[in-house]
């Protein structure tokens, strides 16, 4: 898998206003900005991040994810 790739299926599934993926193929990183993540505690928002990926996590084609998550409003309040 590409970061390319994992970058269209986080966006295929959710609704993002910024997306950055990076990864070497095997470990994975990224910032997700959504709206979708409003009112949601942490697990609840990798759970909607890992609801797109279906059973690639499971079958091993995304080894691991690190995710930061953000609400548009708290990603406007992050330092520059």
């Amino acid at each position: 898998m590409t970061a390319e790739e994992l970058q269209q299926l986080i966006a295929s599934g959710l609704a993002c206003e910024h997306l950055e993926v990076g990864g070497d193929g095997r470990h994975w990183s990224a910032v997700i900005v959504s709206q979708e993540f409003e009112g949601l505690r942490l697990v609840a928002r990798h759970k909607k991040v890992y609801d797109t990926l279906g059973g690639r996590i499971q079958s091993d084609e995304v080894h691991a994810l690190s995710m930061k998550t953000h609400t548009p409003a708290e990603w406007a309040l992050r330092p520059h």
